[in-house]
């Protein structure tokens, strides 16, 4: 029986976010480990967190996909009693590799926002920002069409109700009748101009400001701030389906799990 690597696990999950979708100031790809380390057995987790990194451990786990990095910056020293420090120590002690899917996730055809667009219902749905290839269908945001013309505040209300979120930010008229919506998975604010400029009336992603919503609603919009992690948790069951698919094609004896222990680190009264 062939032993699976990390390497073949690489090319996998380059199959499902090829690198080339990844922004130039992003860190996907390989975090730590090895490509000849074997792997029986993949956790997928949004992010590389000190706890969830212990339980991939203590559970055994070859390998671990998160969609954040765990080295986003480059380091300039590694300090054990950093929490990346205590990660990187942990991993490399236990045969650990880490892998992050970013914004080549985000990108890619099927990918999060893909994924979020269906939750909401959208549909005619297009790339909000610059698709990499004309008709690609790839690149950051998304923009459609919502079934029926409904208020800002029914919109609000659905999203809620369909994404299970405790909490919703968000600002414009109540009353203000929505026909389109695009979204954007993590932080959207650096999207705002390709908001204006798609023709939506309201923009649903995460990590909105002030002064993002001031502006937003001046030109009579409307913005839904679901949280970073209301608008990407659910791509860990996601990726875990499809890489389950990919791995039984090609007949890997590998199993793989979605982490069950990330919370949204914000509470609300």
């Amino acid at each position: 029986m062939k032993t699976v690597t990390i390497a073949d696990m690489t090319e996998i999950l380059e199959e499902l976010a090829p690198a080339r979708l990844a922004e130039t100031w992003d860190n996907s790809g390989l975090q730590i480990g090895r490509k000849e380390w074997p792997v029986r057995k993949v956790w997928v987790a949004l992010d590389p967190l000190p706890e969830v990194v212990s339980a991939a451990c203590d559970r055994r786990i070859d390998l671990l996909v998160t969609h954040h990095p765990l080295i986003f910056k480059p380091l300039k020293s590694i300090n054990f009693a950093s929490p990346v420090g205590r990660t990187i120590l942990l991993s490399a002690r236990n045969s650990l590799s880490v892998y992050a899917a970013h914004t080549n996730l985000d990108s890619v055809a099927g990918g999060i926002n893909d994924r979020l667009v269906s939750v909401i219902g959208l549909t005619e749905v297009s790339v909000l920002g610059e698709e990499s290839a004309p008709g690609s269908g790839e690149g950051l945001g998304r923009v459609g069409r919502l079934s029926d013309r409904i208020s800002l505040s029914e919109l609000v209300s659905i999203i809620k109700q369909r994404m299970n979120l405790e909490w919703v930010k968000w600002s414009g008229d109540p009353d203000m009748p929505v026909t389109h919506a695009a979204v954007c998975s993590g932080s959207g604010g650096g999207m705002m101009d390709f908001f204006y400029a798609s023709g939506a009336q309201v923009f649903i992603t995460g990590d909105l400001k002030y002064h993002e919503a001031r502006d937003a609603q001046a030109r009579g919009l409307g913005l839904i701030d679901i949280g970073h992690f209301g608008s990407e948790h659910l791509i860990t069951r996601v990726l875990t389906d499809r890489l389950r698919e990919k791995i039984a094609e090609k007949g890997f004896p590998v199993t793989v799990e979605a982490c069950d222990l990330e919370r949204d680190p914000f509470n609300f009264l």
